[in-house]
């Protein structure tokens, strides 16, 4: 009998170890309530409101005034239109001049808002819904890497539908739940990041990254207090940033990291205010999680307002340069 209890004294303390190893809290040194006692993010870090500026701005030509999503890809960044234009643009990142045009044969651009990819694939969303909310005919290309070079693309089809979108009735121009201009690859799934008019919410859905036609499904949601536009996400480091504005076209630029399992809105989430007053951001691509590019299509306001298409330059490193670092 007498030999049970160091027994259960072991057990007491490796109950009382591994309790403390899993410790809650705000794990980012960089928020306001960061607990250094914590050893799992549980989402709790607030942070100080902060701005940022470009480092450098670069004029786009006009034939990418409606520039509507980026990725950096074999050394150059990539963007396409979001209205008719069946066309994929390849630009040099430091000039912002377009290098080749790569007609794809056979598509329909209605509303193409974001490109995203994977090893051996470009996808392009043709998902904008904001004029009636009701479209029945949602879906992504997905071109053939290899193949989109020679001239000769091949592309397939994933079709989708919203699994709780079950009204189809048009709605006034701004005025869905339902529209999307955001979403990222990863593995075997794609991730949309939807565009809401009335709450301002974003939701995330998820869905097959083959072809097909799919039944996308809501896993959740998140208080943006903002309308999204675009997406970059880096597998390695768990990091997805989102860009957007507000009703009042004041980009941001907002921060997701430090989550597990693609539950993005369970860890870190930092709103960067964007010093860019009046510019509809689109596009956004990095590829080390610290540099981002950031693209603006063209805007004429009521006449008071006339913004050109351009690109941005932006250093993340004073938000991002501990995580990444610790990450890689």
């Amino acid at each position: 009998m007498g030999k049970s209890i160091p027994i259960l004294l072991c057990l007491a303390m490796l109950f009382l170890v591994s309790c403390s190893a899993q410790e809650p809290g705000c794990t980012d040194p960089l928020a306001n309530n960061f607990d250094p006692r914590a050893s799992m993010n549980d989402g709790s870090c607030i942070y100080n409101s902060a701005a940022v500026s470009p480092l450098t701005t670069l004029s786009l030509s006009e034939l990418l005034d409606e520039t509507s999503g980026l990725i950096l890809w074999d050394g150059f960044l990539w963007t396409h239109n979001d209205d008719t234009d069946t066309r994929i643009y390849q630009v040099d990142k430091s000039q912002a001049d377009i290098i080749k045009q790569f007609e794809l044969k056979g598509v329909v651009n209605r509303d193409w808002e974001e490109i995203s990819q994977d090893e051996d694939y470009i996808y392009l969303g043709d998902f904008g819904n904001n004029g009636a909310g009701n479209r029945k005919d949602l879906h992504l290309l997905r071109i053939e890497k290899q193949t989109l070079r020679s001239g000769h693309a091949i592309i397939d089809t994933i079709w989708f539908s919203y699994s709780d979108q079950l009204d189809f009735d048009p709605q006034p121009p701004n005025q869905t739940e339902f529209d999307c201009e955001a979403f990222i690859v990863s593995y075997d799934s794609i991730y949309l990041f939807t565009k809401q008019w009335l709450s301002g919410y974003t939701s995330v859905y998820s869905l097959p990254k083959v072809p097909g036609r799919y039944l996308a499904e809501r896993i959740d949601h998140y208080d943006i207090q903002g309308l999204v536009t675009g997406a970059s996400y880096l597998d390695s480091l768990n990091l997805l940033a989102l860009c957007g504005y507000n009703i009042m076209l004041q980009p941001f630029i907002f921060l997701l990291y430090d989550f597990q399992d693609f539950r993005f809105f369970s860890g870190n989430k930092r709103k960067l205010s964007v010093n860019l007053p009046f510019h509809q951001v689109e596009g956004l691509a990095t590829n080390d999680g610290l540099i981002y590019f950031l693209s603006n299509e063209a805007i004429v306001f009521q006449e008071a307002v006339n913004i050109e298409q351009a690109l941005h330059l932006f250093d993340l490193n004073p938000y991002l340069q501990g995580y990444v670092n610790g990450s890689e």
